[in-house]
C-alpha cells in the first residue's frame, strides 16, 4: 500500500451540482490514496469545520473564496480543484492535482499567502465584524441615485465621493471587480488596499493602491433606499445614512496552494488575456 502523503483531508463541496459531484466522484479514490482520514463536507451549510491538514475545494472561484472565509484563522493550506468558467484561484483540475499530488499534498507545498480585510460595520453604537477574501463594496443601489460618503486614510481625512459607490480591495480582489471598474492589477504578494471609485462625479477622483496598516474609514452621508455593503459578491447588508464602515488588514490569511506551472503572472496573461495583442487580419 502507498503511503499517504497527508493525514486528514478536508473536501468542500456542493455535491447538489451535477458538475461538481461528477468530480469528487472521480477523485476520491485519489483522494483516499493520498491522506490516511478524508473529511466531506459541503459548501452550502455554514457549519463548523473539522481539523484538517488541507482542505480542498471543488467548484468554481466563488466557492474558493466563500471557503477561504470559512478557513480564515485555521493556517490550513486550500487547493482549489475547478468546475467553474474562469479558474483564476481554483487553479486545478483533476489530471494536474493527480500530476503534481506529491507536491501539493507533501510536506512543503508550493503556498502564496493571501491577505484578508476585516469589514466593520457601525451603526448607532453597534458594531458587526466580517471578513473579505476580495473586496468590500459600497453600492448606491435602487434608486440609483448618487450616494455620498467621506473617507478616512490611517486616521487622515480624504476625498469625499458622489457616485454610485466605492471598490475597497485586497491584492486578491484586484483583478475582480476593482478591475473591471478601471482599478489596477496588484501582486498577491502586495501588502495593501486598493481604493476604486465608482461612476464619481468627480473626473479628478482617481483609484489609488494604500499601504494595508492604514486601513480606510468610509462614513456614509447620504444613501439610497437600496444602497448595499457588499463582501465578494456574496454578502450583503443594508446601508443608510450615518453608517461607518471600516476596512483594514486582518492578522491572518489564507494560504492558496498554487499549481507548479502556473505562476500568477502566467494565469494573468492566459486565463484573464493581460496585455492581449489586437488581432491582425
Amino acid at each position: 500500500m502507498t503511503t499517504p502523503l497527508t493525514d486528514r483531508l478536508l473536501v468542500l463541496a456542493d455535491r447538489s451540482r451535477d458538475t461538481v459531484d461528477v468530480v469528487v466522484r472521480e477523485l476520491l479514490p485519489d483522494l483516499e490514496r493520498w491522506a490516511d482520514t478524508v473529511l466531506i463536507e459541503s459548501t452550502s451549510v455554514a457549519s463548523p469545520l473539522p481539523d484538517a491538514d488541507v482542505a480542498v475545494v471543488v467548484g468554481g472561484d466563488g466557492a474558493v473564496i466563500s471557503q477561504a472565509r470559512r478557513l480564515v484563522g485555521r493556517g490550513t493550506p486550500l487547493i482549489g480543484v475547478n468546475c467553474g468558467r474562469l479558474g483564476f484561484l481554483a487553479a486545478f483540475d483533476a489530471e494536474s492535482l493527480r500530476r503534481f499530488a506529491e507536491v501539493v499534498f507533501g510536506a512543503d507545498p508550493p503556498i502564496r499567502q493571501h491577505m484578508v480585510m476585516e469589514v466593520v460595520q457601525e451603526r448607532n453604537g453597534d458594531r458587526h465584524a466580517a471578513t473579505a477574501v476580495n473586496d468590500a463594496v459600497i453600492t448606491a443601489g435602487p434608486p440609483y441615485s448618487m450616494i455620498e460618503l467621506s473617507m478616512l486614510i490611517g486616521g487622515v481625512p480624504g476625498p469625499n465621493l458622489r457616485g454610485d459607490g466605492i471598490i475597497v480591495s485586497s491584492p486578491t480582489g484586484s483583478t475582480a471587480h476593482n478591475l473591471s471598474a478601471g482599478g489596477p492589477i496588484v501582486g498577491p504578494g502586495v501588502d495593501a488596499l486598493v481604493v476604486s471609485p465608482l461612476a464619481p462625479q468627480s473626473l479628478a477622483f482617481r483609484p489609488i493602491v494604500l499601504e494595508a496598516e492604514c486601513g480606510v474609514q468610509l462614513q456614509v452621508s447620504h444613501a439610497n433606499e437600496g444602497t448595499t455593503l457588499v463582501l465578494d459578491g456574496q454578502v450583503h447588508s443594508p446601508v443608510q445614512a450615518g453608517d461607518r464602515i471600516l476596512v483594514h488588514r486582518l492578522g491572518s490569511t489564507i494560504l492558496m496552494v498554487t499549481r507548479p506551472d502556473e505562476p500568477f503572472y502566467r494565469i494573468l496573461m492566459e486565463r484573464m488575456r493581460w496585455a492581449a495583442p489586437p488581432v491582425f487580419r
